[in-house]
């Protein structure tokens, strides 16, 4: 099956899959945080990552919610261990949170897990694996949340229309990264995340996309 962006919408598509990803260049930090979802490639690359000598730990951090119940019966986080574990990380170098099931909890939670280990104190740097166009939000839900770290996100680095077909649902990836987009703004008007600036440009897609019909992850503004 192809899998392919309808092409009266991949101008736009392309802005809001640019204005997600941060673009930060990896470079060493104490712990990666793999934040769970839908999204096997975030273990993956959370392994890839330990293997080249990022960081030292991961923390992986998720329960599951109503799109991944089926997927990851036992939790996301349980799933993402097993797998990066199938892809060499050795078992004591990972840790996992079982119970977040938003962003915010993700952030918290490895917070305080890190702090019952005794850990905490000797975390100054973290890098957030996320989906792609989960990077910006949870950037912010992060400097918001854990403000005594330096905090860098960092994806599966696959091309758009690579990581379409990696998931196999074009209205899926759509509508979650119009919805991510959406809480980039929407956050920090209910004291969920620092505010970040959104160009015109970004924001006009977002309007475009959103009377195309790609609404089904919106948040209810007011």
């Amino acid at each position: 099956m192809v899998v392919r962006l309808p092409e009266e919408h991949r101008a736009d598509v392309e802005i809001l899959w640019e204005f997600n990803r941060m673009g930060h260049a990896v470079r060493p930090v104490d712990v990666g945080v793999g934040l769970g979802g839908h999204d096997i490639g975030v273990a993956s690359y959370a392994a890839e990552l330990y293997h080249a000598g990022v960081f030292p730990m991961i923390v992986f951090t998720g329960a599951h919610g109503p799109s991944t119940r089926e997927l990851f019966p036992r939790g996301e986080a349980v799933h993402f261990r097993e797998h990066a574990i199938g892809l060499g990380v050795p078992g004591e170098a990972i840790l996992v949170e079982t119970r977040a099931t938003n962003t915010g909890e993700n952030i918290e939670f490895t917070r305080d897990l890190l702090a019952e280990r005794g850990l905490l104190e000797s975390i100054g740097s973290v890098m957030l694996i996320a989906r792609p166009y989960h990077q910006r939000r949870s950037f912010a839900i992060c400097r918001k949340r854990w403000p005594a770290v330096d905090v860098r996100c960092g994806s599966l680095p696959l091309a758009l229309d690579d990581y379409v077909a990696s998931i196999g649902d074009v209205e899926r990836v759509m509508n979650m990264l119009i919805g991510d987009t959406q809480r980039v703004w929407a956050y920090p008007a209910r004291g969920w995340a620092i505010d970040q600036d959104v160009p015109d440009e970004v924001r006009a897609a977002y309007g475009r996309l959103v009377a195309a019909g790609f609404d089904r992850r919106l948040l209810a503004e007011g």
